[in-house]
């Protein structure tokens, strides 16, 4: 198993392209958070109901009138919160797991993993488990699913581009399961579980977003704290064993750090799609090559797209009740089909 976590590209995906001014991740940091800022106010003040801006995030602490608050409080930021802790959770999940195989195809929903994180969710919806279970149901669906990509992808060999194309075919049969259940449910459980198969925030609880959340901010801690030695692996696998590092062991423990982020944010979401596959080369083309500071960009602009695209499904389109995951799905598929073809162009030239 430790064989398919050893990526075979002998350069990070950044290789040749220019260094940025290291003051540039600051200041996108500072202009992204603002955007967020910006994006949660149009979120709490925007529905059915508008509310002016200033009172709705007095609302949202609990000040004004009861009304605003009842409305903001219960109803609009579960939704928000939702869609911001998980888009962080998806924003650093394809930065480590990108960084992690070198290969600017690998995120979660690519590989399978939130396929796996759904499955859980509606098996254990289908069993009638409280809702605060739902983030170790999607746990262990993410495990999962990468058990079954480990093995797969053993059996096929050790090369990254081998096992994001066992990724996919894991999100399919994962996904294919999950949709038998929908259409075996009893009708009162089938329009709960419709949103694990094409990812919505909708009807969020608090309960749901703080269990969820709590998790997400330790696995977060985690990820920092395991940045050194994601710097060290950079260095390839000869020069992190002169220092020290046991590369086998460091590729497993940031592998499960990626896993737990993506599928708790699936426990909140469903499988969305195109947020940890596009945000990653977002960052590294504003920011340049990954550090720390960019790691943590990386969440800022999953909460960042993934609130604007759920702002997008409830009031921009035409058709209303539409779910987050169709709007990044049809974000994602063009941007998945140029960069299989650019990595497929990219083999060829290496093979000649």
């Amino acid at each position: 198993m430790t064989d398919v976590l050893r990526p075979t590209t002998p350069a990070p995906p950044d290789a040749g392209r220019p260094r940025r001014d290291g003051r540039r991740t600051p200041l996108l940091a500072l202009v992204t958070s603002l955007v967020l800022l910006a994006l949660v106010t149009v979120s709490v003040s925007t529905g059915d109901m508008p509310l002016p801006p200033f009172d709705a995030l007095k609302g949202l602490f609990g000040l004004g009138d009861s009304a605003t608050v009842l409305i903001v409080q219960e109803f609009r930021a579960p939704r928000m919160a939702a869609a911001t802790v998980a888009g962080t959770g998806l924003g650093v999940a394809g930065a480590l797991l990108q960084r992690l195989f070198r290969n600017p195809l690998a995120s979660p929903d690519v590989m399978g993993v939130t396929g796996g994180a759904s499955f859980g969710a509606v098996v254990m919806l289908a069993a009638g488990a409280s809702q605060m279970l739902m983030p170790l149901a999607a746990l262990g669906g993410g495990l999962l699913a990468a058990v079954l990509l480990g093995g797969l992808g053993w059996r096929s060999g050790a090369s990254v581009t081998r096992l994001v194309l066992v990724g996919l075919a894991v999100q399919a049969g994962l996904t294919a399961a999950v949709n038998f259940m929908v259409v075996s449910f009893p009708t009162e459980l089938a329009g709960s579980a419709l949103q694990w198969t094409t990812g919505s925030v909708y009807g969020r609880t608090w309960t749901e977003v703080w269990t969820a959340g709590g998790a997400v901010a330790v696995a977060l801690v985690v990820a920092f704290a395991l940045h050194r030695r994601l710097a060290v692996l950079d260095l390839g696998d000869d020069s992190a064993g002169a220092l020290g590092l046991n590369t086998d062991a460091a590729r497993l423990q940031i592998l499960v750090t990626a896993i737990v982020l993506a599928s708790l944010a699936a426990a909140l979401t469903g499988p969305v799609a195109f947020v940890a596959l596009a945000v990653p080369h977002m960052v590294r083309f504003l920011a340049g090559p990954p550090t720390a500071g960019t790691l943590a960009l990386s969440g800022l602009a999953g909460a960042v797209l993934l609130l604007a695209s759920d702002l997008v499904a409830q009031h921009l389109l035409p058709v209303s009740g539409l779910p987050v995951g169709v709007v990044t799905a049809t974000l994602g598929a063009p941007w998945l089909l140029v960069l299989m073809i650019r990595q497929s162009s990219s083999v060829n030239r290496s093979v000649r």
